[in-house]
């Protein structure tokens, strides 16, 4: 109950944002390839919704194995940093270099070099989304308060322990902070493939959508990205929640001890 009294402001200013669009649009006439009303693009929706599914479930599941792919990456490499200066100063550089090419820019060699399918995409959504989870993961890694670290060693303890039962437990809200934001960002990595070169998925859909000036079926496509991003954000949430209950909403705190 608390939490739905919480969420009731967002929810409001969502409903009052698409009555005021919708009105909006009716009272000043606004042509309907330029800006659709709500109800326009929700009839449009409906009228080829087994496509409009067809191209969800397309985008999802580049997001989801480009999400993971993250996941599996970043977290180890984030550890990799953190046990050692020499390899932080090693990998961090190149970390920076693979965040500064546009990934617009990459995304048609990558598909030259592997080939029109899933691979591309998801390698374009990975990339998008790992760069957060690792910087966070590190930052949390390296929080651990020095006492800890030094009682961890008067205990005789050695880096892997050090790593996994002291740094590790500490870090877990920052990689939950980061794991949200990759979350997000993964639903843009995944359009930003389909952009460039795809048959299928939401991207896909807006390009062709716009291209016939069907204006309410993309803006259809693009409200359904913003769901699948905030679905995606929450479920991390929920996760954390679950998982780590005392870490939930409190990054800068410390865990429990054992």
């Amino acid at each position: 109950m608390t939490r739905f009294k919480a969420a009731l402001p967002a929810w409001i200013a969502v409903v009052a944002l698409f009555v005021v669009w919708e009105v909006g649009v009716r009272f000043f006439g606004i042509r309907e390839f330029l800006l659709p009303a709500p109800s326009a693009i929700w009839t449009a929706t409906i009228a080829v919704w087994p496509m409009v599914l067809e191209h969800t479930m397309s985008t999802l599941m580049t997001v989801l194995l480009g999400f993971a792919a993250s996941v599996l990456v970043s977290l180890p490499l984030a550890m990799l940093i953190a046990s050692s200066r020499a390899i932080s100063a090693a990998i961090y550089p190149l970390l920076v270099v693979t965040q500064s090419i546009p990934k617009v820019a990459l995304a048609p060699i990558l598909i030259v070099a592997l080939g029109a399918n899933e691979l591309p995409r998801v390698i374009v959504t990975f990339l998008v989304a790992f760069f957060p989870l690792v910087v966070a993961s590190v930052a949390g890694l390296m929080a651990t308060p020095p006492e800890l670290i030094e009682l961890g060693r008067a205990c005789r303890a050695g880096r892997i322990q050090e790593l996994l039962r002291i740094r590790l437990p500490f870090a877990v809200p920052f990689v939950f902070g980061g794991l949200k934001v990759a979350a997000a960002l993964s639903v843009v990595g995944a359009v930003v493939a389909e952009f460039v070169g795809a048959d299928a998925g939401l991207g896909y859909l807006i390009q062709t959508s716009m291209a016939f000036f069907r204006t309410p079926l993309a803006f259809s496509a693009v409200v359904i990205l913003a769901i699948m991003g905030i679905v995606l954000f929450q479920a991390v949430s929920i996760a954390e929640r679950i998982l780590f209950p005392w870490s939930s909403g409190a990054e800068t705190s410390a865990p429990p001890t054992a």
